[in-house]
């Protein structure tokens, strides 16, 4: 059979050995086609640059990073694929690699928090697939991959504000910081399912730094927390948080007089 025949260690050697570009191309392919996506990703590193301007050029660059994807290497997969649709912008395969080079970035996204570069890359060629084919059929399944990606950002931002809570009074005030990072990750994510966290966290710290205030700045920073109350119930008025809330409303109450 073709595929055992494939999958064998001597064609592939012999493959490896031979000075003939279309026997490697062709053993590539079928390497490929029956998951020996190693052996194909071999071969293919070879003979690319040499099929550079020829007939074969193409496919092979695309199969190079196809081999590379499924293998799940997606770094190596995400520079081949931008290699490809760099040099075909208009190719038989540009849709695809435009949307695997971004999806393979999304797979191997790190967790939130670690560094984010990775995050923010797959946003990008995702979003690029998406301007650049907006009725592929994989326009639902990018879109999904941002939003979740996004999410990802959202919730290293969180991680963020909640350390600079959690350090408080520490070499300054920190609430404030957690106050400005957390704003600033609603106004980039708007939609985030951590948003409802994210003003919790401003009406939690507007309360912390009002009750550490001096006397005489307490009640404005207690009115700068019930305008934050007011905030949160408005938009989460079925909050699971909506006691810890209530209990904040009732303490600055008490330093407020109309």
């Amino acid at each position: 059979m073709l595929a055992a025949a494939v999958s064998s260690c001597g064609e592939y050697q012999r493959a490896q050995k031979s000075t003939d570009v279309n026997y490697k191309f062709d053993f590539a392919k079928r390497a490929f086609e029956d998951k020996k996506y190693v052996q194909a990703a071999t071969i293919l590193e070879e003979i690319v640059p040499v099929f550079k301007g020829q007939e074969k050029a193409e496919e092979s660059l695309y199969l190079l990073a196809m081999s590379n994807y499924e293998n799940r290497d997606y770094e190596t997969s995400g520079a081949y694929f931008r290699s490809y649709y760099s040099r075909y912008p208009k190719g038989k395969y540009a849709e695809l690699a435009r949307f695997y080079c971004g999806y393979g970035y999304y797979l191997d996204s790190p967790e939130a928090q670690l560094d984010q570069t990775g995050t923010i890359k797959a946003i990008e060629e995702l979003q690029a697939f998406l301007d650049f084919f907006p009725r592929s059929d994989k326009v639902s399944i990018a879109q999904n991959a941002i939003f979740e990606l996004q999410d990802k950002l959202t919730l290293k931002q969180l991680q963020n504000a909640q350390l600079y809570y959690n350090l408080g009074t520490y070499m300054g005030n920190n609430y404030e910081s957690a106050v400005i990072v957390a704003r600033n990750a609603i106004k980039d994510y708007p939609y985030s399912k951590y948003k409802e966290d994210l003003e919790l966290l401003i009406l939690k710290a507007r309360f912390q730094e009002a009750d550490l205030s001096v006397d005489e700045r307490k009640v404005d920073r207690f009115r700068e927390v019930i305008d934050e109350y007011y905030s949160f119930i408005n938009n989460y008025p079925d909050s699971p948080n909506l006691n810890e809330a209530e209990n904040i409303f009732k303490i600055a109450s008490k330093y407020v007089r109309d």
